[in-house]
């Protein structure tokens, strides 16, 4: 049976050499292999000069550099850890969308070279956890927490059982905790709900029957994980606000791709955009390997 690696995208900033950790430490709990992965670009402008071989070796000589030096750090977070490095010439995004085509898990920091200085995440990253043919990382915040919980965002949609087959798995994986996260939004608006008959917003029972359907859902993740201890947080805000807040104490969270309230058609729901540029620790985005599909 094939083994597929983890990869992670390294491009020498200190938001990749974070990646890099925390993609070692990851491929080291799931006994898989790593695969550093550089992309550079090649100024294509210059190969109608005799002087183009010069900028392309120099370029990969670079590319070469910054691989060797993310190859060490992994090798520092995990010594035994089968890792290679390889140098991938081409458009950043598309060269690592092709390599989320054979991969377990892609990592990636949440910032990049280039772009600018105020954004909260690069390009590079949103595009390929929207896209990836893979589960996505993005690490962001705190990198290196190994304390809190892992934090699953779970609604009723199809997504929900590979999320919390992602969370329970994690957190097992980690002897950590696990906090699953449901936002259950009132029919009514709260700001709204002082001009409204209390008939006409959600009830304590309403809040119950939501909590009941939740424990149901969670029946049997906590039969499989019986060693991973579970809190239930079921919230009246949005899910993207809850999962944030629960970021600052968690040391992983998850989502799923899509869930509800998105918009047909788009790969990355609302709330796993925000927690892409908000969240204070690493973000999972789950989704079946492109292997799995086949």
């Amino acid at each position: 049976m094939r083994t597929y690696p983890v990869i992670v995208g390294a491009d020498g900033t200190d938001s990749s050499r974070s990646a890099v950790r925390w993609a070692a430490r990851e491929a080291h709990l799931r006994n898989l292999p790593l695969k550093v992965a550089h992309v550079f670009d090649w100024e294509w402008r210059e190969a109608r000069y005799d002087m183009s071989h010069e900028y392309l070796d120099l370029a990969r000589k670079v590319a070469e550099n910054i691989t060797a030096a993310a190859v060490h750090d992994a090798r520092l977070v995990a010594a035994r850890l089968d890792v290679e490095g390889e140098q991938l010439l081409g458009h950043a995004t598309a060269r690592l969308l092709a390599e989320s085509e054979a991969a377990e898990l892609m990592v990636l920091g949440s910032r990049g070279r280039g772009g600018f200085a105020s954004m909260l995440l690069g390009s590079v990253s949103q595009r390929v956890a929207t896209h990836a043919k893979c589960p996505v990382v993005v690490v962001r915040g705190r990198g290196d927490a190994a304390e809190g919980p892992v934090v699953a965002g779970v609604d009723d949609s199809p997504a929900a059982d590979r999320v919390l087959e992602t969370a329970f798995d994690a957190a097992a994986r980690r002897g950590s905790s696990l906090s699953v996260v449901r936002s259950h939004l009132p029919l009514i608006p709260l700001w709204l709900a002082a001009d409204v008959r209390p008939a006409d917003v959600d009830t304590p029972e309403a809040d119950a029957d939501e909590r009941a359907r939740l424990e149901e859902q969670l029946a049997p993740w906590r039969a499989k994980y019986p060693e991973v201890p579970v809190e239930v947080l079921l919230t009246h805000e949005s899910a993207a606000a809850a999962l944030v807040k629960a970021s600052a104490g968690a040391q992983l969270v998850v989502v799923g791709s899509h869930g509800h309230g998105g918009i047909t058609g788009t790969l990355l729901g609302s709330a796993g955009l925000q927690l892409l540029h908000h969240a204070e620790c690493p973000v999972h985005i789950t989704r079946p390997p492109a292997y799995a599909r086949k």
